[in-house]
């Protein structure tokens, strides 16, 4: 027992030992140095005048629909045209059945012809007093209203031939060879009118109330202004040609509670056709003092939009943000930021509300890019 005693002893003295050496080396070396803050990129913001762009939804409409009806009835004995395809002033659209048209025109013929023989039989006979003057006049109606159902007859033997009358693209027919067609009543077909052609749109009630309270852009959404209008398909691609404001309806849908605004587009490979929907992008519109970041320093989560901002101490914190419209690549903020602030753009996911970071100049061109760069490519929100 003396015997165990003394190891237990020794080795105590042993741990003691070792433990005032590794305290000592400890305070000859020093705690270990801490971390540096990480790095993030950050923007500037500053008020500054820029220009914006607004996209819509519009939908295409022809820019002429003309309904194909016959004014005649009859039976259709032949429809010569292709559905879908572009017809010509003039061209057969369809034929009718004629016998019965015909068969009035010809006695519309023979009673005409009567009648002006019977007034050349009268007419000389009047100065022999053979005939009164009375039996003269009568005849010459009598002829005069026989020429009158002539005309007529002659029409509705014309009409049973269907013409185009204005140039566009055909559509389909609702009556084919054999239906039979009751007049005007039926329609037939129709055509549209494609080039030009027409995309409608409609913005907020309260977009529209803040151009109108802007007087540049106020003169920017009359008929005929130099705002640029340019569309997109719905493949994505930018339709080669640009628009024109044409009509701006005078008063609110009532149903929708929007003001319908229109655009005329030159269409001559039918790239538009009407029913289509695509996108309209509005571009002209300036914004004064405006404060705008990188669309990806701005995060959401849980139905809100926040940046991170560097405060005093290089301390991040939060910012609940309101985006306005796009400029260039830029996202103009309506509402959360104040001149002067530090925006982290790259880097965000080393930042934390509290944390300490390093802040440095974001070096990117889309950033630092002037008004007459950022209006190329421009978007709206």
């Amino acid at each position: 027992m003396e015997m165990h005693g003394a190891r237990i002893r020794a080795l105590a003295a042993t741990v003691a030992a070792a433990s005032l050496l590794l305290v000592g080396a400890c305070k000859k070396n020093g705690a270990p140095p801490a971390p540096p803050p990480p790095e993030v990129a950050v923007v500037q913001v500053q008020p500054q005048r820029l220009p914006t762009s607004y996209e819509y939804t519009g939908e295409v409409q022809p820019y002429r629909r003309v309904q194909v009806r016959a004014r005649v009835d009859g039976v259709i004995e032949a429809r010569p045209f292709t559905e879908g395809s572009v017809v010509k002033p003039g061209q057969i659209l369809y034929r009718l059945d004629r016998v019965k048209p015909e068969a009035a025109y010809q006695s519309a013929l023979a009673r005409a012809q009567n009648a002006r023989r019977t007034l050349e039989r009268l007419q000389p006979l009047v100065k022999e007093n053979a005939v009164a003057q009375q039996d003269v006049d009568n005849a010459q109606a009598e002829m005069e209203g026989a020429q009158g159902d002539l005309a007529q007859a002659k029409k509705n033997l014309d009409d049973v031939i269907v013409r185009a009358e204005i140039q566009g693209r055909v559509g389909r027919t609702n009556l084919d060879a054999g239906a039979r067609v009751t007049g005007p009543s039926d329609l037939l077909t129709t055509i549209d009118v494609l080039d030009p052609v027409y995309v409608s749109f409609s913005p907020s009630t309260q977009q529209l109330l803040a151009w109108k309270q802007d007087p540049s852009a106020k003169k920017l959404i009359q008929r005929g202004s130099a705002l640029a209008v340019e569309a997109t398909l719905p493949d994505g691609s930018r339709f080669p040609r640009a628009g024109k404001l044409d009509f701006v309806a005078p008063s609110l849908d009532a149903a929708t509670g929007t003001q319908e605004f229109r655009a005329i587009f030159p269409n001559p490979d039918y790239l538009l056709v009407p029913g289509q929907f695509v996108r309209v992008r509005l571009s002209g519109f300036t914004r004064d003092s405006a404060l705008a970041i990188p669309q990806r320093a701005i995060q959401q989560a849980l139905g809100r939009q926040f940046v991170y901002v560097v405060g005093k101490g290089d301390t991040v914190a939060t910012r609940d943000v309101q985006p306005g419209p796009w400029s260039g690549t830029l996202w103009i903020i309506d509402k959360g930021l104040s001149p002067g602030e530090r925006v982290i753009v790259d880097g965000v996911q080393k930042a934390a509300p509290g944390r300490t970071v390093k802040a440095v100049a974001l070096a990117d061109s889309a950033t630092v890019s002037g008004p007459e760069e950022t209006a190329r490519g421009g978007a709206a929100k």
